[in-house]
This record gives structure tokens, sequence and C-alpha cells, in this order.
């Protein structure tokens, strides 16, 4: 916040901000003739996108006040944006401008009382945004004089002719010494205390109180050759201290962190230990150990244990902090003094190459690299090379400029290279290590600290990026040398040294980076030629306006790697790709691995240490359109055709500058069940946002690994939130860490889980979502030669079976367990000989009876029995349907058991392997022959899950307890899904997570999460008492599908309820209406249910064919009208199949995945006062609902009639028009004004 003072005394509060798209009609009517003299002719929009960099600048009534537009080239053509340097040192050679520390203003206008003021506090928020930056060029017509505004910030420097027009072009500069200047360090001397303690005390006074009171005064007074204390000056009062020492516990950091890339730390020795051993290594091979998998985000920065505590992340401020380094160890050092910085590049390369090794693993997934060993460390024996940071503060009002310090600090360690920092957990990532390399932290590496690192040539401003030559041949292979895809890259090298473009004709362009002559960094960008798939399948427009980029403007990367010390510079690079490559568009795209193993990893066709810098795209929902009855009005086949999925990344001009917010808390996600997934995805997918250290723990790693096929039948039902392909787009495996395992305990006061009894994964936020399973099935023990009935046995579900587990039991829960089932069963001949009992009567166990009957196993083999039901609502709901599959499983020759408990296997003798199962029933009992079982009694908490609760304790009543906001009774834990229930203090029993839709749990979770670490979002009040009393009702549709005995697709989609028969339903007076259309036995039946409301509730379809279960999806919710009048076309008749009613044309906009935008927009405008003697509809609608107007028509022709005479007709029509022909690529069978 500033304060703006006008000539004529008035005061305005001020503040500035990124621009926002919906500033633009306020800034279109700050334009003058005067600006359009000075600047030229502007589309605002198109430069906006090409920008990048633009501020806004409010007062405390968010009216803006004035704006500025910066961009990396010169403006009026006076130079072409690729050679401007050139130019400009013709101009004035004394000014050494280069890319990294020039900006060039293309636009500002300003309230004109206030101009110059706000011209002043933009210039000096640029700087203070850009550290690198120290000039910002304006340039305008010689014949056009600045104004009393522009001149008391800029300076003449002479005149150059533009490429295009005839006159001059009048150069104007700015230097970062007037607004923002670089600090003055000096040694740190005892009168600072004073000066100093005041800003210490402002965030922290723990080293006060340990210390006492004068701590800084001694530390400062205790300098000698190993200790140093710095500090930072403004106007002769220093505002910013630096402890730094040059006695570092390398040996506790050799056990903690990988220090490989950066030799250890230490000079390089002979006798370095830098591999195990062979025979090390096979004993090692040999040990069981958990595996965990680092994603390519972790890797690249790494994603080791960094932590935020939520309320401190919001209470400390972000751009200053007060932190301890690691202990300190004295340790004699002996090292040769490096005498210049090439040199020291040189001798940076010669270490083998490990500099570059951190390159190589940000980009390439975990999979290509050996695993890591659980016992070796290297052991360097050289001398260190490192010091530390022992304290850092600084003043918020210049912590911008806290990389000031390195230059002076590593000036009093001449044989140093290194300057590392150690920072707690919950301390939030500053400015200052915004600049260094998180270093990668060991699997077991417990330490409450994250470690960075900074090399002494990262200091260097000298870095140039260009497009590569040949002569560059021998510096990219150097560079490159230890990457696993280094063949790739150079022979992308080799084509575009050739030809600079490939065979097939696609542009290609291979870019270097260069410092004191030496190839730090290489990219690889092609010509995007697919734009129109990217742009129809992914949500890019949440970037960028796609219109103002033309199609040569789009790139994709396709490799990227840049030595770890010159990472502070990516951003830097990824701006001169745009610059020099003519882009404004990069999109990179990672392609799953599918493997049959426990781990399954991002693969991409290249590599990146980029995506950091990236921001993930959230793919489109796509239409599933019927083609052949669309005929030439389908959509092209660059949009409609079926490639391979791939997880889309991007960035733009715009995002260039732009900062991410760093969350650095350990985020451990304990089950990869729906909700898990649901919450990962939504962390991820938040682009401002960048999430060091999430965890997934889960028995089988991430889903999604295709490992039954497409054409294969599912053993189990789908609740339709996510499918393989949804975890292609996703690739939460680039940005999650996931181990593999199961949870065995929790240590609450440690903060860490217990994973397979031996392995610890660190917490700060615990996130529990492993759900419920199908247990092993407890028989009662029943001898049925006594003719017991079911009424005469203990009941035994509730007990956890404890004895020996059959290996031909198969309690199916996941796709693992599937596979391992059917491999099973095909290695031992049942598929074609041999009995199978199916034990459930649950949804699962039916379509595994279909995958049975489909796989091969003949009907008469299989028994299907069905245990006594809970409640009278049965899994599928609909006697009509039940009917149908009754019939199919009679067809099929399985023999069906209705009540049915599970007595004894094998007569009570030794149940490995299941020979004979005997069940009671309500009359006798019966004993079935078998060589497989497969149960699906009723789900239940994995024991140990349970008793890692228990231990815990964590409140467990039935299942874990919970409130509202998720939160156990532990602050930092939290649950979902259906392991949870509520408290009892809700009284809502009958309502737990499972009645709601998991994907749904999963985002309001993580919403209720965001709000920590989001500084975007508004604190989260707390609720008044009495609402706190009340649950939160999901609105998300509930569903369940899969493929039913005798090849039945079925899909149920219902609102979220307590379950009760559907007979019941039926009985209720507001029930509403049904339209069914087909027979269930014919397989042709759809069900639609609409309420009184006249909204769709449920929708019920069973059909021998397959159907767009996506489309059917987005009817949910929506009103009979907007289904094209759908009640009155049934009542007449017009509509005798459904399946058929919704593939016509005029339906696929409902389907498209903006037609809920639209429909908002349509709703605010109806909202909205347009006329301002006349009430919006939405208050006419209200007065009649109240009897504040007399009608004498009924209400809804009276409405109709007002509609049709007022502007809200006209302004509809336009909307849906707009919105038509916008999306036309999706929805070409629409006609709209002017097609024909």
């Amino acid at each position: 916040m500033s304060v703006l003072t006008s000539p004529r005394g008035k005061v305005e509060v001020v503040h500035c901000r990124r621009t926002e798209s919906q500033d633009i009609f306020c800034i279109k009517s700050l334009i003058r003739k005067f600006t359009q003299k000075l600047f030229g002719k502007i589309n605002i929009i198109y430069l906006l996108e090409k920008a990048n960099l633009a501020v806004t600048l409010c007062n405390d009534k968010e009216e803006i006040m004035a704006h500025g537009i910066f961009l990396d080239y010169p403006n009026w053509n006076v130079a072409k944006q690729d050679n401007w340097v050139s130019v400009f040192e013709e101009l004035d050679s004394e000014i050494p401008c280069t890319p990294l520390n020039t900006l060039f203003m293309h636009f500002f206008v300003a309230v004109d009382e206030y101009s110059t003021g706000c011209l002043k506090e933009i210039i000096r928020t640029v700087f203070k945004a850009v550290p690198e930056l120290h000039f910002i060029f304006l340039i305008v017509p010689t014949y056009v004089s600045l104004g009393s505004t522009l001149i008391t910030v800029f300076d003449l420097v002479g005149n150059i002719p533009s490429l295009t027009y005839d006159e001059d072009f009048a150069v104007h500069i700015c230097h970062r010494h007037d607004h923002y200047p670089q600090l003055h360090i000096r040694k740190a001397r005892v009168e600072d205390h004073d000066d100093l303690m005041p800003i210490f005390m402002h965030y922290d006074n723990t080293l006060r109180e340990i210390y006492g009171e004068y701590f800084l005064a001694e530390l400062i007074e205790a300098q000698d050759e190993e200790n140093h204390a710095v500090v930072c000056e403004v106007e002769g009062k220093a505002v910013g201290f630096m402890s730094v020492c040059s006695s570092v516990n390398l040996t506790l950091l050799h056990e903690c962190f990988d220090l490989g890339p950066f030799h250890g730390f230490c000079v390089p020795h002979p006798d370095d230990l830098l591999e195990p051993s062979r025979e090390s290594s096979i004993k090692e091979s040999q040990e069981t150990k958990s595996e965990s998998q680092g994603s390519q985000k972790a890797a690249e920065e790494p994603g080791g244990n960094a932590s935020s505590e939520a309320l401190e992340t919001q209470e400390k401020d972000e751009e200053s902090s007060l932190f301890g380094d690691l202990l300190s160890e004295d340790l004699s050092r002996s090292s040769d003094e490096v005498q210049d910085m090439e040199q020291k590049l040189s001798v940076l390369s010669n270490v083998g190459d490990e500099d570059l090794t951190l390159s190589s693993e940000s980009s390439l997934p975990s999979f290509l690299f050996p695993e890591e060993s659980s016992h070796f460390r290297p052991i360097y024996l050289g001398e260190s090379t490192a010091f530390c940071i022992q304290l850092f503060c600084i003043d918020e009002k210049y912590e911008a400029r806290s990389l000031d310090f390195m230059s002076f600090v590593f000036s009093l360690f001449p044989d140093k290279n290194f300057c590392l920092i150690s920072v707690p957990h919950l301390t939030p990532e500053f400015v200052l290590i915004q600049n260094f390399v998180k270093v990668v932290p060991y699997n077991n590496c417990t330490l409450e600290h994250d470690l960075y690192v900074f090399h002494r040539a990262g200091l260097l401003r000298s870095i140039k990026i260009r497009l590569a030559s040949f002569v560059d041949t021998a510096g990219v292979e150097n560079l490159v040398s230890t990457l696993v895809l280094s063949r790739k890259i150079l022979d992308d090298f080799s084509q575009y040294t050739e030809a600079c473009r490939d065979p097939d004709g696609t542009a290609l362009q291979v870019f270097v980076a260069e410092v004191a002559n030496q190839i730090v960094g290489i990219a690889v960008v092609r010509m995007e030629t697919d734009i129109e798939y990217i742009r129809s399948h992914y949500n890019i427009e949440d970037f960028i306006y796609f219109s103002h980029h033309q199609q040569e403007e789009h790139g994709r990367l396709h490799h990227f790697a840049l030595n770890p010390i010159f990472r502070h510079y990516t951003k830097f690079f990824l701006k001169e790709i745009f610059r020099l490559g003519y882009k404004s568009c990069l999109y990179y795209p990672i392609y799953p691995q599918f493997r049959d193993s426990k781990i399954q990893n991002s693969y991409a066709h290249s590599l990146t240490s980029a995506l950091h810098y990236l921001v993930p795209v959230r793919p489109r929902r796509q239409i599933v359109y019927p083609l052949e009855k669309l005929g030439i009005n389908a959509p092209s086949k660059e949009v409609s055709k079926d490639q391979p999925s791939y997880a889309l990344n991007h960035t733009n001009r715009k995002l260039t500058l732009e900062p991410k917010v760093t969350v650095n808390a350990r985020i451990v996600v304990v089950g990869a069940s729906s909700v898990g997934i649901s919450f990962l995805e939504t962390l991820v997918f938040c682009s401002h946002l960048k999430f060091n250290n999430l965890t997934l723990i889960s028995t089988h790693g991430l889903p999604g690994k295709k490992l039954l096929g497409s054409e294969q039948r599912k053993f189990l039902a789908s609740d339709h939130c996510f499918n393989d392909k949804d975890y292609a787009l996703m690739s939460l495996c680039s940005w999650v860490n996931v181990v593999v395992g199961r949870m065995t305990g929790i240590d609450r006061a440690a903060k860490h889980v217990v994973v397979s009894k031996n392995e610890i994964v660190v917490y700060d936020h615990l996130i529990l979502c492993t759900g419920q399973q199908y247990q092993v099935p407890c028989p009662t023990g029943a001898d049925i030669n006594k003719h017991l009935t079911n009424r005469e046995v203990q009941e035994n579900s509730k007990l956890r079976y404890t004895g020996k587990v059959p290996h031909n039991l198969f309690v199916l829960n996941d796709e693992e367990d599937c596979v391992k089932a059917l491999i099973w069963m095909r290695s031992n001949s049942i598929l074609t000989e041999g009995k199978v009992i199916v034990y459930g009567n649950t949804i699962d166990a039916y379509t595994t009876v279909e995958t049975l009957l489909h796989t091969g196993v003949n009907g008469n083999r299989i028994y299907f029995v069905h245990p006594p039901a809970d409640s009278s609502t049965t899994c599928i709901n609909n006697y009509v349907i039940e009917s149908a599959v009754q019939d199919a499983l009679t067809a099929a020759g399985v023999t069906v058991y209705q009540d049915s408990l599970l007595a004894q296997w094998n007569d009570g003798q030794d149940p490995d392997p299941i020979h004979s199962a005997s069940f009671t029933t309500s009359t006798k009992p019966f004993r079935l022959e078998c060589s497989v079982f497969f149960s699906f009694y009723k789900k239940n908490v994995d024991y140990e899950t349970f008793k890692a609760f228990n231990d815990a304790c964590l409140v467990y009543d039935g299942r874990l307890v919970i409130d509202t906001t998720f939160h156990t009774n532990d602050i930092a834990i939290r649950a979902a899904g259906s392991l949870t229930k509520f408290s009892n203090r809700y009284y809502s029993n009958e309502w737990t997570h499972s009645n709601f839709s998991s994907k749904e749990i999963g985002f309001q979770l993580a919403a209720a999460m965001l709000s920590l670490f989001d500084p975007t979002l508004e604190p989260v009040t707390e609720p008044p008492t009495d609402l706190d009393r009340l649950i939160v009702m999901y609105k998300g549709a509930k569903i369940q599908g899969g493929i039913l005995p005798g090849s039945y697709h079925y899909l149920h989609i219902a609102k979220p309820t307590v379950p009760s028969p559907l007979d019941v339903q039926r009985s209720q007076p507001d029930f509403g209406s049904e339209i069914i259309t087909g027979d269930a036995k014919d397989g042709t039946y759809f069900r639609l249910y609409i309420n009184k409301y006249k909204l769709v509730e449920a929708i019920t379809c069973f059909s021998k064919e397959p159907f767009p279960v996506s489309n059917y999806i987005r009817l949910f919710g929506q009103h009979e009208q907007v289904l094209n009048n759908l009640c009155i076309r049934f009542d007449d008749k017009l509509i005798p199949d459904l399946y058929s009613y919704f593939t016509e044309p005029w339906c696929m906009a409902l389907f498209h995945d903006r037609f809920i935008d639209l429909k908002k927009e349509l709703r605010q405008i109806l909202n909205s006062k347009q006329e301002a003697d006349l009430p919006s509809m939405e208050q006419l609608a209200y007065k009649i609902e109240d009897e504040e107007i007399n009608l004498n028509e009924k209400p809804q022709k009276y409405l109709r009639r007002v509609f049709e005479e007022s502007i809200y007709k006209n302004l509809l029509e336009k909307s849906i028009l707009d919105y038509l022909h916008y999306n036309q690529y999706h929805l070409p069978m629409y006609a709209w004004p002017g097609i024909i």
C-alpha cells in the first residue's frame, strides 16, 4: 500500500497488482489522444496477451488508477524482437543492457490528477517484481514530447530509425537506482544492533528468549575467519542481516541428502567412493524395502520434506523470514582458491558431470535411473567447498533485493563454491531461497529441515540464450553426456544444424544457454502442429485468448536441460525462447507409461527440468458424438480423432514473470481411492500454487495402469469418477511422490506414518482416504449335519477372520486383485474346468459373475450365493432390471442361492485350499464343491488400518469419526470417504460420505485445505454455532455402473440420498414422474426420474449395447424443458426410444463441457437490472410469488410475454449465439446467422 497526493491535495491509498482481463474496459476509458501519439493505436487485449508483465494500480475501492504494459523487445518496430541488443549497443555502448536486465514500456495510462505518482509507483513495483531488471526503455516518436508525467521518470538516450516508419524515434531510459536500488552490503558492526533488533522481533523472539537480549550484538562481536556477519544498509541504516559460517556438518548432510549432483560439497578426491561395490549391491538387492517414487517435480526441485504449518504460514510473512541452520561442525579445509569464473565452470564440468545429473533427474521419470539404495551413501574424502547461512532476516520493504547479499558473502570465502541454507519445514519459501536449488533428501530422511544450495557461478549475469549453431556440438555433447536421453537430444541438435526442420517439414529450433563461453543449457522446440486438438481437448483458454495467437506462435517443448547451478534462470531461458523463436505459447505433453510392476511412472517423449515453471492444463470433458448420425455435421477429424492420451503442461509470455506460491507443507495422502485421487487432482491443477511435497501411500501405487486392458471385462463395478484415460490425462506421478506399501501405524506426536511396519513417512497434514474393502468372510462354524437355520446360527459377519487364508479365496478390491485372480484361474485351468462360488449380493458380485461367464467359465459351474440382506434396498433397486438379470443367470446355467450364510469351509477341516463350502439358510443347509471362492460379503475398514487408528487414539465408532470440515480429533489429521462417519453430535448417523460422490468429496476436502495455503482466497471464518451442528449436503450425482450377467450394460445416476426401495419412493406424494422407454429383457431399458421441480434426479440405463456414459451423466440436474420439452414430447408419444432421442444433433450442446457456463451466464443476465425503471426478470418473479402484482393471466404466461417484449430476449439470444460460434469446433451441427 502506498499513498498518492494530487497537486490539489487529494489523497488516494493505492496498491499494484497483476492486470486481469476484466480490467480492459476501465483501461480503455483512460486512453487519451496523447496516449495514441505516444504508443500508437493499440489493441489492448492483443498487447496483454503478448506482454511479459502488465501492472494495474488500484485505489482502496478497487478503482483502476493506472496501467502499464512491459515487454522484452522494443515497440514501434525500431528493431526486430530477436536482434534489438545490437541496435541499442550502437545507440549507447555505455549502457550495458541485455535481455536479462531490460524491459520496454509499450503502454501506460493513468488518471490525470495522479498520473505522476501512479507512474512512479508502477515503475517501482516492476523493479521490485523483477530483481534482475536494471533498465526500462520507453520509445516514442521524436515529434512527440513525453509530457509532464513520463518526463519525471525517463531520460533521453538518443534517436533511432524504425524498420517500417519514415520518421525517427526517441529512446528514453529509466534506471533501477532511481527507484528501487541495489542494497549496499558491508560487514556488520555492533552499533547495527538497534537497527536490526526490531526487524528480528517483528517476526520472532525465540532467539532473544534463548540467548538473551543482546544475542545479536554478541554474534556480531564473535566474528572470526570462519564466522562472519554482514548487513545491508539503506541511507546509513541497517535493514537486513546475514550470519555465515564455513563450518558445516557435512557428515549429517551426506547421510540425509543426495549430494551426488554437487559431489558432496567437497573437492574431488581420488579415493572418493561414489558407487556401491558389486558385492554390496547384490546383497542390498536381496533385501526387502519399501519402494518410493520421486516425481519429475520432486526431482527437479527435490520434493523432499518441506513443510509449513497452516496457521504459521498465514502469520509469518512470506517475504521475510528468520530461521536457524543445521548444527555446525569444525572441519579443516585446504582447497585451492579458484581464480576466475571461467575456471570455476571448467572445474564444475570436470567433476564427472555430476552437476548436470540433477538436470537430467529433474527431467526424467525415476524409472530411468537406478533405484536408490537404502543403505549405501557415497563417501567424499576431499575438503569442504561449502559454507552455510546461519541467520538471515531482512525488512519486508527490501526483501526483493535479498540476493544482493550473495556476492559479498562469497567474497568472504574465496575458496568456497557452495552456499548452503537449511530451512525448517514450517517456514514458507521466501525470495532468497527462490534463487537456490533444493537438494533431494533420501527416502528415509527424517531431518526437520530442507536443504538449499547456491553455487558461486549462479551470481553471473552474463548468461546468454541464443539459437544453436554447429560450433556448439562439442559443448552440447559435454552437457548432455550423462543424460539417459542424450542420443535423442543430439539427434535433434544434428537435425537442426543440418536443416532447421524435421524430415516431415515440421519447423525445429534449438536454443542454448551460454555462460563464460560454456554451454550450460539446451532446449529443443518444434512448431505445435496439433493445436486444434489441444484447444478442443484441454482448457488452454484458461491461460490464453486463443484467437490472438497465430499457428506458428505455438511451440512444443521437446527437450530442456539446464545446469542446476543456473536453475534460477529457467524462466529467463523460457522467456528468451519466446523472444528469439517468435513464439507466444509452449506446450509439453507427458505420456503415460503403463507397467505391470508395482510402480508406474510418467513417461514423456522428451525430458524437461522446467516442469515446475509450467502449469498443468486441465483436460476437457469430451462429447461422445454419434458420428454416423451427424454425417457432414460432425466435428473435424482434428477434434474428434482418437490418439494416445497425455497430460499437458503449458507456459506463455504472460507467465514468464509471474511467480508461483510455493507450498512446502508435507501433505501425505493414505489410500488411492477416488476421494484421494480427486483431492490430489484438485491440488495439482491449482496453477498458481506449487506443492513441493505431495505424497501418496498406497498398497499398489497410483491406479490407472491398464492391467486388464480396455477390451477386458472388469470384475468390479465402476463409480465413474476416474478411468484409465483420466489418470493418463492427469499424470499425477509427475507431481506426487508415491510410496508403495500399507499404513500400519500413525505416530501423532512425531507426526509420521509407519508403512509396512518399518518405513516412516513424515507429515504435516495427514489425509486418510483408505475407504472400506471387502474382507475375508468369517464362517459361522455351524455344523450343517445338525440342520441349523440362519436364525439358530450366531452371526459372525462383524467378526474378523483370523485363520489361515486359503490361496484359492479371492477378495477383489482393486484391479491388481482382479489380475491376480485371473492369472491364477488361467494357470490352474479353472476357466475350463472346476467350480466357482461367488458369495455376495453387491453390484461387484454381479459384475464378477458376468466377467467369469465372459472369460469362458461355463454357467453351470458357477454358484452365485447371496447372503442375507441387511436392508430391504437391493444393490440394483429396480425390480424390472433385477428380473432381467435373474433370467440371464438362469439362461446361462448359473445356480443362484438366496439368504445363505457361510457356515464352514471343507467341513471344518483345513481350509487351504477350499474344496467345498457349507451354507445355512432360513430352511435347510447345503454344501457346494468348488475350486475357487470369490467373496463380496460386506465391506469394512481393513483391520491393520483400524489398528493404526486405534493405537493412535483417533476416535473410532464403527468408522473413523470426523466433523463437517473433515477433521478427526487430531487437528493435523483429516479423513474423508466411506472410511468415515460424522460425529454423533450432528444426529445424522444415516448420512455419511458413502452417500455422496467420491469425486466431489475429494474436491471439497481439497477446497477446505486450500484456504490454508492459497493467499488469493479469503480466510475461512468460523460458522455460527447453530450452523456448526449441520452436516454439509453435497449435490453431485452418485453413480454406479458395470456389465451385469447377460452382457447388459448398466448405469445408475442418482441424487445423493439415504437408500430406500424404489417402490417406497414411488409411493411418496411428491414423487414427481418417470419417463421409461424400452424393455429391460430386450436390453433397451432407459428410465428418467423427473422430480416435482421438473429436474432430472435419477437416470437408469440397461442396454445390450454400449452407450455414452459421460453424455448421460450431463443430463443429471437438467430441467426437462432444457431437454427439448421432454415431458410434453413423451406424453405426446413422440419419444419411443430415449437412447435414440439423446443422439439427435440438437442435444450435443447439453453434453458440452462449457454448457454449464452458458447457463450461469444466462442466469446472470436475467438477474441483472438492464433498464433503470424496470425490475429484473428475477425481481419480477419474486414480486409475482409474493403477490405484489395482480395478474389477469397465468404467471408463466405473463413472464413469457414480458420477456418477449424486453431487452432480455435479445441479450439471451446474443449470448447463446456467441456460445455456439465460439465453440463451433465442438458444435458444428448448429447453425447461426451468417453461416449460410
